[in-house]
């Protein structure tokens, strides 16, 4: 039997002015064999001048760049590179700025603090479709659409969050396609292996989606993030 070829790993790039913590970075997203680590840049400058003509999977950003705004680090690179999925890894944890991040472009909001374990896990999630972030920001997400000022329409959707459709909750907007994906198979019984079976994903990434939906949905177990969601018109 011939055997299946391996998938290509997903190319990452990084932007960050703080060497100790471009350097730990590094070192996660190296030591990850699903993972290539493509480039680390301190500026913006830099990593412009090296973007330009080099395609990478995803790109993750600081927003407190010392050259350039890291929102508009955002908004350049996805003009340069569409189809890159970029991901925000900062100090900021207030809604200003998330939303302006999100409105960029980008795909994903991790704070730097607890970042680091899972960042492999959130990279792989965010390149198949996911969109992860911090529990502190999908709370703060959530509540944003939830209790929105009356009449005003909501912020832009992040990147790969799609409504199942036109008359749908506007908390939908908080789970990813593929989270939704995810928890909609675990209400229906499956186990992790089998939804990665199902999904074509690894069990690692399953698990990085479920974790991402337990925060979202400020809930500690299968059986209440699928009660929740039902609440809150997730699931049927």
């Amino acid at each position: 039997m011939t055997p299946m070829p391996h998938a290509a790993p997903v190319t990452v790039a990084l932007v960050e002015d703080d060497a100790s913590i471009r350097e730990r970075f590094t070192r996660v997203i190296a030591g990850d064999a699903t993972l290539h680590f493509a480039f680390g840049a301190a500026t913006a400058t830099e990593l412009f001048a090296w973007f330009a003509d080099n395609p990478v999977d995803v790109l993750l950003v600081d927003l407190g760049l010392p050259d350039v705004p890291g929102l508009e680090v955002i908004r350049r690179c996805r003009r340069m590179q569409p189809s890159c999925a970029v991901m925000v890894i900062t100090m900021f944890g207030d809604e200003a700025n998330m939303l302006r991040a999100f409105e960029a472009g980008a795909g994903g909001y991790l704070l730097k603090d607890g970042t680091e374990r899972d960042l492999a896990a959130h990279v792989l999630s965010l390149h198949e479709g996911g969109s992860p972030m911090s529990p502190i920001i999908a709370r703060q997400l959530l509540v944003r659409w939830q209790a929105g000022p009356a009449g005003a329409p909501p912020p832009q959707a992040p990147a790969g969050h799609t409504p199942a459709t036109a008359s749908a909750p506007a908390t939908t907007y908080a789970l990813s396609r593929r989270e939704t994906e995810v928890l909609d198979l675990i209400a229906r019984g499956f186990t992790y292996s089998e939804i990665a079976q199902q999904l074509g994903l690894s069990v690692t990434t399953v698990q990085s989606h479920v974790r991402n939906m337990y925060g979202k949905l400020d809930v500690h177990s299968k059986t209440e993030a699928v009660y929740e969601a039902r609440q809150l018109g997730l699931l049927r």
